[in-house]
């Protein structure tokens, strides 16, 4: 069977925008590839610029840093996991949050989820990060891994023993959870 006159420049065109779709695809891998090292200066900036200015001592600014990247890890493990958007992850009304607080959060998770799992490769995929309680976390809803009591952030906060049974290891729950 032969092809169309008229099938021949639509089939070129095919052709071509599968070519800019390649081409498009390699230079959001490259963005990717580098929002990781950028996103890690930018973590280690913040916590340079608190120390700079007295608020956090050196500890406290790398223990910080260190919950800025574990709560950035999962939710890229969750993005990159479901596909769903961030404010499943967060499981609550986006709303909630301050303006500056979930555009960090988007542009960190956005531009480098792929690349999460060299950060330190979660086993068991989103939902397997484990936060503990005196940690500091993000907004979003953590779940008490002993009895499943859910605890809802609604701003960064200092993780609390579960209400109901005293646990103090979490889980972050997202809308697939509920």
């Amino acid at each position: 069977m032969t092809e169309p006159t008229q099938g021949k420049p639509l089939a070129r065109a095919y052709h071509r925008m599968m070519e800019r779709v390649k081409l498009r695809l390699e230079e959001l891998e490259q963005a990717e590839r580098e929002a990781l090292p950028q996103l890690r200066a930018s973590i280690e900036h913040a916590a340079e610029k608190a120390v700079e200015l007295g608020e956090l001592t050196r500890e406290e600014a790398r223990l910080i840093g260190g919950y800025l990247k574990r709560d950035l890890e999962d939710a890229g493990q969750y993005l990159a996991d479901t596909g769903r958007d961030l404010g499943a992850w967060l499981r609550f009304d986006v709303e909630l949050l301050e303006d500056r607080l979930l555009d960090f959060f988007q542009r960190g998770v956005d531009q480098s989820r792929l690349e999460f799992p060299t950060f330190e490769a979660v086993e068991g995929g989103a939902g397997s990060v484990e936060y503990r309680g005196g940690e500091i976390t993000g907004p979003g809803t953590l779940q008490c891994k002993a009895c499943g009591e859910p605890m809802v952030f609604h701003a960064p906060a200092a993780i609390a023993p579960c209400p109901a049974c005293g646990g103090t290891v979490f889980v972050r729950v997202g809308a697939r959870d509920s």
